[in-house]
C-alpha cells in the first residue's frame, strides 16, 4: 500500500493512495483554490494552507484516491 499523507497546521490532513491515483488531474482542474498539482503523474498538495475544505477534490477524483480530513 502507497497513501501518502499532507498536512497543515490547521489541523487538514489529505491522503492520497498513490496505488489508485492515476494522474487524472481532476483534482487539479475542479478546485477553486490551487491545492494540487500532478508530480511524475500523480496528485499532491503543495498548497495545503490554500485549502477551503470544500472537498471538490475528494469528489471529483474518478478514483476515489483522495481522503480529506474534512470530508
Amino acid at each position: 500500500m502507497d497513501i501518502r499523507k499532507w498536512g497543515n497546521d490547521s489541523g487538514i490532513t489529505i491522503k492520497i493512495d498513490y496505488e489508485k491515483c492515476a494522474g487524472h488531474s481532476e483534482c487539479v482542474d475542479v478546485r477553486p483554490m490551487s491545492i494540487y498539482e500532478l508530480v511524475d503523474g500523480k496528485a499532491t498538495p503543495p498548497n495545503i494552507a490554500e485549502c477551503i475544505e470544500c472537498c471538490a477534490c475528494v469528489a471529483a477524483c474518478p478514483a476515489e484516491a483522495i481522503e480529506h480530513s474534512s470530508c
